[in-house]
């Protein structure tokens, strides 16, 4: 029997012990089906780990146990060489219905595959389970179990699963398929890694993959989310009126526009993340009560998240209003004495936030008789930290949620206070981030390309840092 080419992995165990769910999460494959219901998985099923395009891993979903007292049997009466026993067994045993699990769940195992065993650490453990174990125990070949501490586990079961499963397996541990993080499946990784000597030089090649993919993935997120915000801080639109009458109304239809583009900007952004971290089939779903879900330009979003004006001022970043409005008139046919009422008009008694507008005006040159009004770019850095700050808590959710977890969170109250992550940096990192803001805004590319290295190291340095926090179970 010899080793295969690419390190694969035969998932074992009881039905509905959680064996789907660890590979769906070890794979990060959402197209693993997962049901409540014993007996779903009836045929092996491959579920490779590519990178690159190149696959370096794979996994087998396999049926539970049909006959595991007759199997055993049978096993602990083999003569043949040990090699050659699960092949012996399929051989002798294709035929017969009543083994059908069993031979196909020993299919993988006649090819070489070591064995990843899978329990439901929140039950006692039975004599069924004692045998399961000695059969995988009698292949003789690499294996591991996995003892699945579901979400609300009972622990006072673990000891007895730890004691009885170190009798029959190379390595033992504990996994929760359904909140586990990168680090704990790369930790888990690195204990398939020494349950046979000969894996490991091929499966020190897959853990440093999977470190560079993940590292890639928090690159390419830095540099959605900076150009979120560069694209944010120096959007504008603009349109034209045939006089000073209309100008109001064209200006809060170019206000309405102008938050409608931001909040695209942003759902293509999120989506883009989502991407990175293969979330292809399900939603991930944000906490009810989540900042997140509340629209952007809404006052509680602007309560919770962003920074204190002593943050902002700190920083240099601006303040007062949210927006500037420039309106260009055509000499001909106006006074300036219009051209100041309108100004005023549009400046004065408009808020959002409770905040009032700061609005400018001049004058230029365009079709006589033609009013053109524009909103943006944004005069305050605030909005943009409320885009980081939701694109991080956006992050931190989808790039830690297990691809085994189908249900939704569940309802919980809301968090105290700020949820903002930016307020709690450090100064020096804020204010770089102005300044970044502040270049976007001009549209000065030569300060942007100086500024970004900056700002990725400090986005980046986040990042690691979000991906690694376990969420909460809501």
């Amino acid at each position: 029997m010899d080793k295969p080419a690419i390190p694969t992995f035969a998932v074992l165990g009881h039905p509905n012990e959680g064996k789907s769910s660890v590979v769906s999460t070890l794979t990060e494959d959402d197209s693993v089906r997962i049901s409540p219901f014993p007996g779903e998985t009836t045929v092996c099923r491959h579920y490779p780990v590519t990178i690159d395009g190149r696959e370096i891993l794979r996994f087998v979903d396999t049926p539970g146990f049909q006959q595991p007292r007759k199997t055993l049997e049978w096993l602990a009466a083999f003569q043949g060489p040990p090699a050659d026993m699960a092949a012996a067994f399929i051989a002798a045993h294709k035929d017969n219905p009543d083994f059908s699990h069993e031979t196909e769940l020993f299919s993988p195992l006649a090819k070489g595959a070591g064995i990843v065993f899978v329990v439901d650490g929140s039950r006692p453990l039975r004599r069924v389970d004692i045998m399961e174990m000695e059969i995988l125990r009698l292949t003789g070949l690499p294996r591991m179990a996995v003892i699945n501490t579901k979400e609300h586990h009972r622990a006072e079961f673990l000891d007895d699963w730890k004691h009885e499963a170190r009798k029959h397996f190379n390595t033992v541990r504990l996994f929760d398929a359904h909140r586990a993080t990168c680090a704990e499946r790369i930790d888990l990784l690195e204990s398939l890694k020494h349950i046979d000597p000969e894996w490991q030089p091929m499966l020190q090649e897959v853990i440093a993959a999977f470190k560079n993919d993940w590292q890639g993935r928090i690159n390419r997120a830095v540099t959605v989310i900076l150009d979120l915000l560069a694209g944010a801080a120096r959007h504008v639109v603009s349109d034209t009126c045939g006089d000073e009458s209309q100008a109001p109304h064209t200006r809060t239809k170019l206000e309405t526009r102008y938050r409608t583009d931001i909040q695209k900007m942003e759902k293509a952004a999120l989506q883009e993340i989502r991407k990175l971290f293969k979330h292809n089939l399900f939603d991930v779903e944000l906490p009810p009560h989540s900042i997140v879900n509340e629209d952007l330009f809404s006052k509680k979003a602007w309560h919770v998240l962003g920074l204190g004006q002593w943050q902002l001022a700190a920083a240099g970043a601006a303040g007062g209003g949210i927006l500037g409005a420039n309106i260009d008139l055509a000499l001909a046919g106006h006074s300036l004495g219009a051209f100041t009422a309108i100004g005023g008009l549009l400046g004065g008694g408009s808020a959002i936030f409770g905040a009032r507008r700061a609005f400018n005006a001049r004058v230029k040159g365009l079709p006589l008789g033609r009013l053109k009004v524009e909103v943006g770019p944004v005069k305050t850095d605030q909005m943009l930290f409320i885009l980081l700050d939701r694109a991080l808590i956006y992050f931190s959710h989808v790039s830690n949620w297990a691809h085994s977890r189908r249900e939704p969170p569940l309802q919980a109250p809301a968090p105290a206070g700020r949820q903002g992550i930016t307020s709690q940096w450090e100064a020096a990192n804020r204010k770089e981030f102005a300044r970044f803001f502040a270049a976007a805004r001009k549209n000065d590319w030569p300060a942007l390309a100086a500024l970004k290295p900056v700002t990725a190291g400090i986005l980046g340095r986040t990042l690691q840092e979000l991906s690694e926090r376990k969420i909460p179970l809501e």
